[in-house]
């Protein structure tokens, strides 16, 4: 039997990834441009939401007074947690004016995308049937996979304003979903969302009995309005849970800081999941988290300032370039459909990064990665200071106009 053969099918129906497949074509274009005498231009990744921001400066020195003490290197069990978990406490009480329990409603998670990952698998039995959004988070889709769950997808439309439609499913499809996965502002769209949105979520995960969870790790980083959340609807106690990260707001993506409010039996459910998966992460890391959400509230505000700028600028020195730009209302990324010079070439998204990448060493994210309704899109991370930026799309510009 091959080997390939004897994975599981769970692993089979995850695939490659739009992540993985980008790593791979960005290594390969990296050789290539060290190799002797390539004249090629170095690697521009606009393809991952990884800043080049810095964290708060609270927050490193915290973990680096924090460092040497022994206890820093040992395993962190839950209990450990605690002073974390009272941080979030006291962040939400600030940020939403909610009082949560820091025992009984908070979790530390390693990343967001571990408890939205996990989730699936502590509500959903296989072949239960949850709602995504439409685009889609990967790891969203891949939780529910990992579950062995039936996805059902509700198509976001860029001429509703990437408004999710809950009455475009009717009732008999509403009384099969069991999870409700939703994340305004929203990844990939940069669409920062109105509260209304998620409150109609609520009122649908009540009256038929589901879980809403609802991914909020762009919280912060509206442009355009104030972002909702899960946390500011009063029913959050009795349907939802909501993820909350440091690696957008604070900078500190590769620390993996993330956490959970919600409902005390989905707490503890993932709590119980997490507790045969993996410990915790450094108290020393989880001394910066606190740092974070207790001394520097405002970074997030000053982050805005800086994608403020890097999204206007970017944005027209593409339509220069003869690309029309969608202006996002989220920070970080662009979300852009394929130039009219694509579209004529006959390029699909994927077809089109793969191309761009080998002529320029620009590196986008396709949009069938984030789903069917993705197609037609490409996600831009606005990660890189405005000059480089810009002649990231002095090199597209030259390249559009070869095809």
């Amino acid at each position: 039997m091959p080997t390939s053969e004897r994975l599981s099918r769970r692993v089979a129906a995850l695939g490659s990834g739009v992540f993985a497949r980008n790593d791979q074509r960005k290594s390969h274009y990296s050789l290539r441009a060290a190799a002797p005498g390539a004249a090629l231009p170095p690697l521009l990744d606009l393809s991952l939401g990884s800043t080049d921001l810095q964290p708060p400066a609270a927050a490193l020195e915290a973990m680096a007074a924090a460092l040497p003490d022994p206890g820093s290197a040992a395993y962190c069990m839950h209990a450990a947690t605690a002073p974390f978990r009272r941080a979030v406490a006291g962040w939400a009480s600030r940020r939403f004016g909610v009082t949560v329990d820091p025992e009984r409603e908070v979790l530390l998670l390693v990343g967001s995308q571990e408890g939205t990952a996990h989730l699936p698998l502590v509500v959903l039995n296989p072949g239960d049937r949850a709602l995504l959004l439409d685009p889609f988070y990967p790891s969203h889709l891949g939780g529910l996979q990992l579950a062995s769950a039936d996805p059902v997808l509700l198509p976001l439309r860029s001429e509703e304003g990437w408004r999710p439609n809950f009455d475009a499913l009717d009732a008999a499809t509403w009384s099969q979903i069991r999870l409700m996965v939703l994340g305004f502002p929203h990844n990939p769209t940069a669409t920062t969302g109105e509260q209304a949105w998620v409150d109609a979520a609520v009122s649908k995960a009540m009256a038929h009995g589901c879980v809403l969870a609802h991914d909020n790790p762009y919280v912060d980083l509206a442009l355009e309005g104030e972002a909702p959340a899960l946390l500011r609807n009063p029913a959050w106690r009795q349907c939802g849970i909501e993820f909350f990260s440091l690696s957008k707001s604070w900078c500190l993506g590769g620390y993996r800081l993330a956490f959970a409010i919600g409902a005390e039996w989905l707490i503890t459910g993932l709590r119980q999941l997490k507790g045969v998966v993996d410990f915790n992460q450094s108290l020393a890391l989880q001394a910066g988290a606190i740092a974070a959400l207790e001394q520097a509230g405002d970074w997030p505000g000053q982050l805005c300032v800086t994608y403020r700028e890097r999204r206007d600028r970017m944005a027209a020195a593409l339509e220069a370039v003869g690309w029309p730009v969608p202006r996002p209302s989220m920070a970080l990324y662009l979300w852009l459909p394929l130039p009219p010079a694509a579209q004529a070439a006959g390029l699909d998204s994927e077809g089109f990064c793969a191309a761009l990448l080998e002529a320029t060493g620009v590196a986008l994210t396709p949009g069938n990665g984030f789903g069917p309704s993705g197609e037609g899109w490409l996600r831009l991370a606005l990660v890189h200071p405005i000059e480089q930026l810009e002649a990231g799309a002095e090199r597209i510009g030259r390249w559009l106009a070869s095809l």
